[in-house]
């Protein structure tokens, strides 16, 4: 017996001698149009918006109700002919306009991303922010001690090299 839909994403198969392929092969379009290189409005709303956009998508928050209701953590995209709902799988990655990042899905939940425009997080701890100004090295001083001053300069010079800051 033959699928009736694909593995990964269900996007309905089309069968030879089925009539109406043109149905099938619309829903798989448009599946795939709310899908690739994905952009969702926002992953915080649980409640349909009044007037969405044909081609618009959202992140269904916890709690949702009207269209949305039973549809938490899927994918909501509006075309001209309603709602479409997907579920998402493990590595899907949408921009989300509202956050300035993207999230992922990692088979459980949705996740920001690691990589944003102010950091870069692990756990949810920014572990690089912004470049940060010039660290001048060190010179003169009463007492001088040559170790410490050639691992600051190591140091300093790593850092340089890798681009974290600049000298």
């Amino acid at each position: 017996m033959m699928n009736e839909t694909s593995d990964r994403w269900a996007l309905p198969l089309l069968h030879a001698g089925q009539a109406q392929k043109e149905i099938m092969h619309n829903e798989a379009l448009a599946r795939i149009d709310m899908l690739l290189h994905g952009v969702a409005e926002s992953a915080d709303l649980a409640v349909p918006p009044m007037a969405p956009v044909a081609g618009q998508c959202w992140i269904v928050a916890a709690g949702a109700s009207g269209a949305w209701a039973g549809r938490e953590e899927h994918v909501a995209g509006w075309t001209d002919g309603g709602w479409r709902f997907v579920a998402p799988k493990a590595g899907l990655r949408l921009a989300v306009a509202d956050r300035g990042h993207a999230m992922v899905h990692d088979g459980t939940a949705w996740r920001d991303d690691a990589a944003r425009s102010e950091g870069f997080y692990v756990a949810g701890l920014q572990i690089v922010g912004a470049r940060q100004p010039a660290i001048t090295g060190p010179t003169g001083g009463a007492t001088v001690d040559s170790e410490s001053r050639g691992a600051i300069a190591a140091i300093l010079a790593a850092l340089q090299a890798h681009g974290l800051i600049s000298m």
